[in-house]
């Protein structure tokens, strides 16, 4: 590949491994939101515990995309 540069590979990594990397987590942060409010719809009074479960999940499916985030800052300067 005599046209492409290094630094343009670097890039094209990082944005394939930050883009891949958020699929999962997009698709796992929608899936705990509405499983959450079907429970809460089917069982309004214990929103409370539902909502503090979400966001504990939703915190550590985030962390997912962190380190895809990290992982594409490596491809890209290291």
């Amino acid at each position: 590949m005599e046209g492409i540069s290094i630094e343009a590979m670097n890039t094209l990594s990082m944005a394939i491994a930050v883009g891949l990397g958020m699929i999962g987590p997009g698709i796992g942060i929608g899936i705990v939101v509405s499983k959450a409010i079907e429970a809460i719809g089917r069982n309004p009074e214990a929103t409370g515990k539902v909502q503090t479960t979400m966001f504990i999940g939703i915190a550590f499916t985030e962390a997912l995309a962190i380190f895809a985030i990290v992982i594409g800052f490596i491809a890209k300067f290291g």
